[in-house]
């Protein structure tokens, strides 16, 4: 049981965008050293919702609080720093010059040259920043989030346009903040990030939080497994579908590869059909697949 004051709390949060209800009823708490994921299919709330932890919109109801204030607060005082994909960066100057600016801003700045370094963009600080390749945007981006000595890092799809070698080191940089106690809330559609950095995950649809827990929470929360195996013989995808407990089939193929609600009853099924799988594989879902099947499930739900 978390016994620190939430960094970040919603308690019943509330943004219409006309007839569309983009947050509907959040609560939730962030807590110190804690690296969470948000996630959801587009339209799920992500941006708003990361909007209104910023103070950059305004809740219709409920209440917002950041380090027990008000968002803006938080901000003014250098306690959160931001890495958001809207919003555009200022042309004909150079990177240095924006880092520059940005921690003569921060009430509580690093160096310049470590803010640099530690972002990857030392080897470009002379070249301006409308010269720059989407990727480079998305480090000076990151140098920006981190220009001083923030308590909250908010991240809106960070990696975006990331080569691996530059995304594998952003994020042992993302944990080396987490373990100084610093938390860390990123949105991303790059869902082995998630399963691989986040130790919480979040699940945002239709502006409500559908899941809340571990990666391995989320997996096992789908209730889903997955059956994997090789055939000999072509086999007539119809008879697979008299499966029981399947929840989604896939066949490529001599490869079949099935959900399942319940592994056990559907490989016994599967005998009883005649059939004689080789190479037989049945594991949890990845969290991919978990996501998907718990999306799936409430849209099924309320329609």
């Amino acid at each position: 049981m978390e016994t620190t004051a939430p960094v970040v709390g919603f308690d019943q949060v509330g943004k219409t965008y006309g007839s569309v209800r983009a947050v509907d009823g959040l609560t939730l708490a962030l807590h110190p050293g804690q690296t969470v994921a948000l996630l959801g299919p587009n339209g799920a709330g992500k941006s708003t919702t990361l909007d209104l932890l910023l103070g950059l919109k305004r809740p219709d109801q409920g209440t917002v609080r950041v380090f027990g204030g008000s968002p803006r607060e938080a901000i003014v005082a250098g306690r959160v720093g931001a890495m958001l994909q809207s919003g555009g960066l200022m042309d004909e100057v150079t990177v240095a010059e924006l880092v520059r600016l940005a921690c003569a801003l921060h009430p509580r700045p690093y160096a310049v040259a470590d803010v640099m370094a530690r972002a990857g963009v030392t080897k470009i600080a002379d070249r301006k920043v409308n010269k720059l390749s989407g990727g480079q945007v998305q480090r000076v981006r990151f140098a920006l989030a981190t220009a001083g000595d923030s308590d909250l890092i908010v991240l809106d799809e960070p990696t975006t346009g990331m080569d691996v070698t530059t995304r594998q080191a952003f994020w042992a940089t993302m944990r080396e903040q987490a373990d100084q106690g610093r938390t860390v809330l990123f949105a991303t559609h790059y869902l082995e990030e998630a399963d691989a950095v986040a130790d919480r995950v979040l699940v945002l649809h239709r502006g409500r939080l559908l899941a809340d827990g571990t990666a391995a929470e989320i997996k096992a929360k789908a209730g889903a497994r997955r059956i994997s195996f090789d055939l000999a013989d072509p086999i007539d995808t119809a008879a697979l579908r008299t499966l029981p407990f399947l929840t989604a089939l896939d066949v490529s193929g001599r490869t079949v590869r099935i959900q399942s609600s319940d592994a056990d009853a559907t490989v016994h099924a599967l005998y009883g059909l005649g059939v004689h799988p080789r190479n037989l594989e049945v594991a949890g879902l990845g969290l991919e697949q978990a996501f998907v099947a718990l999306t799936a499930a409430e849209e099924a739900r309320q329609s």
